[in-house]
């Protein structure tokens, strides 16, 4: 089957000339077409043509986009989406003045949302994270993960992975699940971690590579959560299985996480806020993408990342909101998108390469999704504007009117 996208003002095609990631410099060269059209066949990019060609083009589907930008689907590559309740009380506190690891240590914070999501079925978590799913697909993005880690016993973290992989299989973009059973020690453990270290390893790894609920592996490497050397053995036991490796590092402690994360050769390092000089050169022309997350210093007031030295130092940079009921309560994309360009220094260009290409390399989907390249999927999203910066500029506002997936379009807005 033949379909066309036709007549928009610009398509962004954040080319790679077959990288599959931009970093450094190239992360500011979008490449756009102007007076082109998109030729999809049977839901994967077949050409980019000039109009003139257009006439001579037969095909089964048309899809007018006219005075419209394209982009790649966007791709969100850091969420905590699959929970349940809400933590506006703690909000308040926060407020008040009181800090996120206060917070934590009288029993609220993450602990809090575990309480809600062991007492949630099945079904009322499905029901949540379905309708945040939704969410995100009519910003445009087409490929979402999901982690788990409000769990944290053997049944729930199963129960909420499981909810994430019947939303693959029932919503209509693709969402890669990551299991992060070691998001912090439960309250019952709190005096016997090594018990839940055994947990962890011996028993939820082995069951979900078995299972394939997960195609991730993640720790939360903090002061306040787990230490390096506990991170190592859970990597070495991930590393056993099929599961790839993310951690949560460098947010509000410098404890070892990164070189821990880089000598396990782990696909993203996501967080960096207190990342040091002196590491910087530890990610370097690496491979490892460095997801940054400015959600969270924006709800918390924390720091930024080093953004600009990380990617001046040539490094891979993708941008995530790492929506989550406690330190970043922000599902939208383009806020993320404008509060990367206004407070952490990236240019337009650079925060598009960061929310498509780099953070499909994040999940490990760069060879298929994440620019518009023939040969990839044709997963698109299509904003209502005629230049492409307006999607930045129009702070907090969703620009997003059309999503392909697949060559299928799957969100019209009304």
């Amino acid at each position: 089957m033949i379909k066309l996208i036709k007549n928009p003002a610009q398509i962004v095609t954040v080319n790679t000339k077959g990288k599959n990631y931009k970093r450094g410099k190239d992360m500011d060269r979008l490449d756009v077409l102007e007076n082109y059209f998109i030729v999809i066949e049977d839901g994967v990019i077949k050409d980019l043509l000039p109009n003139s060609e257009l006439h001579k083009m037969a095909s089964d589907e048309q899809v007018d986009a006219t005075d419209k930008v394209i982009l790649p689907g966007l791709v969100e590559c850091h969420t905590h989406a699959a929970f349940t309740g809400s933590r506006a009380g703690e909000f308040m506190l926060k407020l008040k003045g009181v800090g996120y690891e206060e917070i934590a240590k009288q029993g609220g914070g993450i602990l809090s949302t575990v309480k809600s999501v062991r007492e949630a079925s099945f079904d009322e978590l499905e029901s949540a994270t379905k309708s945040r799913t939704e969410y995100f697909m009519q910003q445009g993005i087409t490929t979402l993960e999901i982690k788990s880690g409000y769990g944290l016993s053997f049944y729930d973290e199963i129960k909420l992975l499981q909810v994430i992989k019947h939303l693959n299989k029932s919503m209509p973009i693709d969402i890669a699940a990551t299991f992060l059973g070691a998001h912090t020690y439960p309250p019952e453990y709190n005096n016997d971690h090594e018990r839940y270290l055994e947990i962890i390893i011996d028993e939820l790894i082995p069951y979900v590579s078995e299972h394939n609920l997960a195609e991730f592996c993640d720790v939360f490497c903090e002061a306040t959560a787990f230490s390096k050397e506990e991170t190592d053995k859970i990597f070495t036991a991930a590393e056993k299985t099929k599961m790839k490796l993310k951690l949560h590092t460098e947010q509000f402690n410098n404890i070892g996480g990164l070189e821990t994360a880089l000598a396990h050769k782990a696909v993203s390092v996501d967080h960096l806020e207190v990342l040091k000089d002196e590491q910087l050169d530890l990610l370097k022309g690496k491979s490892t993408v460095c997801t940054l997350l400015p959600g969270v210093s924006f709800f918390l007031n924390h720091n930024y990342a080093p953004t600009r030295k990380l990617i001046d130092n040539n490094s891979i940079v993708a941008l995530a909101t790492d929506f989550n009921p406690g330190s970043s309560n922000i599902a939208d994309i383009n806020l993320i998108m404008s509060l990367a360009a206004l407070n952490m220094k990236m240019t337009i260009d650079e925060t598009i390469s960061a929310v498509t290409i780099n953070a499909a390399k994040a999940l490990g989907r760069e060879k298929t999704v994440g620019s518009i390249e023939p040969g990839k999927k044709a997963d698109l999203a299509i904003f209502d504007c005629k230049e492409y910066p307006e999607i930045v500029y129009q702070v907090g506002k969703n620009l997003c009117t059309s999503v392909i997936k697949d060559g299928e379009v799957i969100y019209e807005k009304q």
